[in-house]
C-alpha cells in the first residue's frame, strides 16, 4: 500500500491531476500506520484461529 500510494503520489505530481496526489498521499499515511502497528506487535484484521 505504501508502494502504491509513493507510484500515485510521482504520477499525481508529473500530470498535475490533484486526485491522484491526494489519493497517494491517503494510501500512503493507511500502509505507514498499518507497518508501525505491526511493526510493534498489534494484530492488524488478524485472527488467532484459522477458523
Amino acid at each position: 500500500m505504501i508502494v502504491l500510494g509513493v507510484i500515485l503520489l510521482v504520477i499525481g505530481f508529473v500530470t498535475g491531476i490533484s486526485i491522484l496526489w491526494t489519493i497517494g498521499i491517503v494510501l500512503a499515511l493507511i500502509g505507514l500506520v498499518l507497518w508501525v502497528m505491526g511493526a510493534v506487535g498489534h494484530e492488524v484484521a488478524g485472527r488467532r484461529h484459522y477458523w
